[in-house]
């Protein structure tokens, strides 16, 4: 399978949204239409190692798109460093951003893969830290059939956005997709206390939804820092492969 990858910016209320796509390709294919992937980062936006990621799921055969979820506040192309300077302010980004800029960029996001020429209008949502909770939101949309959210921050304290009244958990009866969620019991930013109370309200929802928890800190599936644990990346990729291939 080779990938293709390009950019596009996509219309939204706050700006354009810089988004990168990647298509896969197969010779004597071109015209087979494929299921779409929204794609959403850490708190610092595209980096190599999402860029690695996408390619992965790429390769499986879904167009995936990763939108630079900052648009509104740093030029087209802004990647944030993995230091203290980055993360200060993907954390402050984070915060001085509406929930509903979240959501207006996410549909946007969506109605641009069922337009795309090579998409067969399934669509699912995969996120890793902010963007775990980011595809959350994502799975809110009837469009999204299947999420899978990894170590989602600020899912269960609420208080991601501007003025931290987010009610991500209160609309978890609106997700009709099925959607995997993954955390590291050793992440700070998700202790157990948390992890119970976003069980607690998909299982009193009805969610269709997969658990699971390893021994593994925060970021475990980022392949480069001190905190990559290869296996567990592996069997989590894999968990996210089974989920897409039953729904999309």
């Amino acid at each position: 399978m080779i990938v293709k990858d390009s950019k596009i910016d996509i219309s939204t209320p706050t700006g354009l949204m810089r988004t990168y796509l990647y298509t896969p390709e197969e010779p004597g294919r071109s015209n087979r239409k494929r299921s779409g992937l929204i794609l959403y980062s850490e708190i610092f936006q595209q980096t190599p190692p999402v860029k690695r990621l996408a390619l992965q799921f790429a390769s499986m055969g879904y167009i995936v798109a990763v939108p630079e979820v900052y648009h509104s506040h740093e030029l087209p192309g802004c990647v944030l460093g993995y230091d203290e300077i980055g993360k200060n302010r993907g954390n402050e980004l984070k915060k001085i951003i509406p929930m509903a800029e979240f959501d207006a960029d996410i549909l946007a996001t969506v109605k641009t893969l069922e337009k795309h020429t090579s998409c067969n209008g399934k669509i699912g949502a995969i996120g890793i830290c902010l963007g775990g909770h980011l595809a959350y939101r994502a799975a809110l949309l009837p469009q999204i059939l299947a999420t899978a959210c990894f170590y989602p921050t600020d899912l269960h304290s609420g208080t991601l956005g501007k003025g931290d009244q987010a009610d991500s958990l209160a609309r978890a009866k609106d997700i009709k997709g099925e959607i995997l969620m993954v955390f590291g019991k050793q992440d700070p930013h998700v202790p157990l206390t948390g992890r119970q109370l976003i069980y607690r309200a998909l299982e009193t929802s009805g969610v269709w939804f997969t658990w699971h928890e390893f021994n593994a800190a925060h970021a475990f599936l980022r392949d480069e820092g001190e905190r990559y644990d290869p296996a567990i990346g592996k069997l989590c990729i894999s968990l996210a492969s089974d989920l897409f291939q039953r729904n999309l």
